[in-house]
């Protein structure tokens, strides 16, 4: 299992281009409000992670994935959220430990190569995901797309490659897949500052998808920025669980890749709210936010 650099813009450039988004529900994880939104004091990394916090005290969040169309590249997906089994068995589809600390739902029509065919993808055309990271709830579905290219931060690699990744909230085995991986070096030369956010790549090299480097949640943790017909689209990922978290600054129960990393990361986002108040803004796990959402833009 390895993973090399990839070489950048990608075939398909398009001068001007816009791009089509669907947001996708792959399904939902029962998870402690602590997990969230910090709680203060001594056992609040332990909340987070749900020790003596009852069930009434959880919160049913989106395991989301994004469907993607590029005019001269064609489909792409930013992560794979749950994959259509783990309800059925969440202990082969997110680990034993994931399957110990959270409840999954989900169901058939969730399925996210029935949710691609069904806005005219086949998932055999899919060619490219990106990673935002490779937390359990972003990364089971990899398996469902054999034969894709998966883009990763490269420390985000190196932490879930590592022998001791069952720690870090990783499943060994969404790496062990036939897909090609490939890595993004964001301390290059080659990563450059768009707008607020100090390293980004340019996907295809014609704006339409810029790549962010938004550390701290993990260590190799990226967002993903859109452009669509008339304003940007920001998926945040897990650099924001909440729009709470970016309207206040309300911190999660656990950073993993650092609490200083998370909050230069947020730095650049709500920098990047305040500037773009048209743009679409999509954190990672917020129930009422998915709510919002249309089915495409």
């Amino acid at each position: 299992m390895k993973a090399e650099p990839i070489e950048l813009p990608l075939p398909g450039t398009k001068a001007g281009a816009t791009v089509r988004l669907h947001p996708l529900l792959t399904g939902e994880v029962l998870a402690p409000d602590a997990l969230l939104h910090r709680s203060g004091g001594p056992m609040s990394s332990l909340r987070a992670i749900g020790v003596g916090v009852p069930k009434s005290d959880r919160v049913w969040i989106p395991a989301p994935a994004f469907l993607v169309e590029h005019p001269g590249a064609g489909p792409l997906l930013v992560d794979t959220g749950l994959h259509a089994d783990t309800e059925r068995g969440p202990r082969d589809a997110m680990g034993a430990i994931a399957s110990r600390m959270y409840e999954f739902r989900g169901s058939a029509e969730l399925d996210l190569k029935v949710q691609m065919k069904a806005r005219g993808v086949d998932a055999a055309d899919l060619s490219l995901i990106v990673m935002t990271h490779l937390d359990t709830d972003h990364a089971s579905g990899i398996s469902q797309f054999p034969g894709s290219t998966v883009l990763v931060d490269r420390r985000e690699w190196r932490a879930a490659s590592s022998p001791l990744s069952f720690k870090g909230g990783y499943h060994r085995p969404h790496l062990d897949q036939p897909v090609e991986w490939r890595t993004l070096e964001y301390g290059s030369s080659a990563a450059s500052p768009y707008g607020p956010f100090q390293s980004t790549f340019d996907l295809f090299g014609d704006g339409s998808v810029r790549l962010v480097s938004t550390p701290g949640h993990t260590r190799g943790h990226q967002s993903v920025l859109l452009r669509l017909e008339g304003r940007e689209a920001l998926i945040a990922a897990d650099a924001a669980y909440t729009t709470r978290t970016i309207r206040e600054g309300v911190l999660p129960g656990l950073t993993r890749g650092g609490r200083k990393a998370f909050e230069r990361s947020l730095t650049e986002i709500r920098s990047f709210v305040e500037h773009n108040p048209d743009a679409l803004v999509v954190p990672g796990h917020d129930a009422a936010a998915w709510a919002s959402l249309r089915p495409a833009y």
